[in-house]
């Protein structure tokens, strides 16, 4: 019998390794921190690429189920300058590789995908052990444990897994997003979702920058980037919503209404997702029957890439599994071998990312021109 999997976390990619250990036919339990799929809001929009994302929901033979879900036209995007001006538009064709979809839909494909009963809900992950002989417990917020002698991290920034690998903790890199909804938007902020347009809108400044994206129908999500230090932030209450969104809407004075609305006319309080990473070049030495994938391996400021990658890796780490069955070191070593070096890629290209809002080239002329040039080399 093949060596059963014990996952912690029921994320994109703690799910993607769920399913193709499934389709494989190897055993699998995953156990998640939330009590249910619909116990919290399960995030935006997220553009889904074929050089990764897309690879892994074919490993996994859910491919005309994200075509299914997939929302024409919003890979359009365009550059607004501070005072509302549309500088620079591109249109949504078809043909790009990096179709949006709604991340609760995705997760929800990964869910129903798998049989009932492997996913355990309402199992917080508290802290785990070495038990020696390769065998780890793990203890849950409720008391319970399970014992396995092949674990996997899939929980994300704070896991708690990885201390068994490594001792390496997340960080601030200076740069927060806060976020707010605008429901009805068509109807209720017509100048707000004109300015969004169908897709994706930017418009940067140095050391802040308003993105707005149409979600399904006419929802406006906006990410709000500040580079502030974290006690700035402190400084405000997010418990008084309102007072919350005009403090952050203080920072563009002088912009445009129909931009500054996006933050001031929320119909969700305003939410503070402070940006954090691992080292750039995280790693670990092999540890017997353990390895991490996803933020627990690779944590990076948001740049598109952590749900495609958390969802390769995923992939990735059951495709060795299965190609490995008699061998489950080697699997590792094989999965951890390849993770290590794209997930370094992404977080090399991920520093510049980072640190270009605080650029004084961090400008609607310099974004268009940065697009302009990565359109000629590519």
């Amino acid at each position: 019998m093949r060596t059963p999997v014990t996952i912690i976390g029921a994320g994109l990619g703690g799910l993607t390794l769920a399913r193709v250990l499934h389709v494989h036919g190897i055993p699998v339990s995953v156990y998640e921190a939330e009590s249910s799929p619909s116990a919290r809001m399960q995030g935006g929009m997220l553009d889904i690429h074929d050089y990764n994302g897309q690879l892994a929901l074919e490993a996994a033979g859910l491919m005309d189920e994200f075509r299914a879900i997939i929302l024409e036209g919003r890979q359009a995007m365009r550059v607004l300058d501070r005072d509302g001006t549309v500088l620079f538009e591109e249109g949504d064709d078809g043909t790009g590789g990096r179709p949006e979809v709604q991340r609760s839909e995705l997760r929800q494909i990964l869910l129903d995908s798998l049989p009932a009963g492997i996913v355990r809900w309402g199992h917080k992950a508290s802290g785990t052990r070495a038990l020696g002989e390769g065998r780890y417990e793990v203890s849950f917020a409720d008391g319970t444990t399970v014992v396995t002698s092949l674990l996997v991290g899939a929980d994300g920034a704070w896991s708690r897994v990885r201390p068994l690998l490594s001792s390496a903790t997340p960080e601030y890199v200076g740069t927060s997003f806060v976020e707010t909804y605008l429901f009805d938007a068509d109807t209720r902020h017509p100048a707000c979702a004109k300015a969004v347009g169908g897709g994706s809108m930017m418009a940067p400044s140095p050391g802040k920058e308003i993105f707005g994206h149409r979600e399904s129908g006419d929802t406006l999500h906006t990410y709000v980037a500040l580079s502030r230090p974290q006690e700035w932030f402190a400084g405000i209450d997010f418990t008084d919503a309102a007072a919350a969104a005009a403090r952050i809407a203080q920072e563009f004075d002088g912009w445009a209404p129909e931009l500054t609305a996006l933050i001031t006319d929320g119909d969700t309080a305003p939410v503070l997702r402070p940006h954090c990473t691992l080292p750039a070049e995280h790693r670990w030495e092999r540890v017997p029957g353990v390895t991490l994938l996803g933020d627990a391996a690779h944590l990076a400021a948001p740049n598109g890439e952590g749900a495609n990658l958390a969802m390769l890796d995923g992939a990735e780490l059951g495709k060795a599994l299965a190609t490995h069955p008699d061998d489950i070191e080697a699997a590792l070593s094989e999965y951890e071998l390849a993770m290590f070096v794209r997930s370094a890629e992404v977080a090399m290209f991920e520093g510049a990312e980072v640190h270009h809002i605080d650029s004084e080239n961090n400008t609607a002329q310099g974004l268009i021109a940065a697009f302009t040039q990565h359109k000629q080399t590519s």
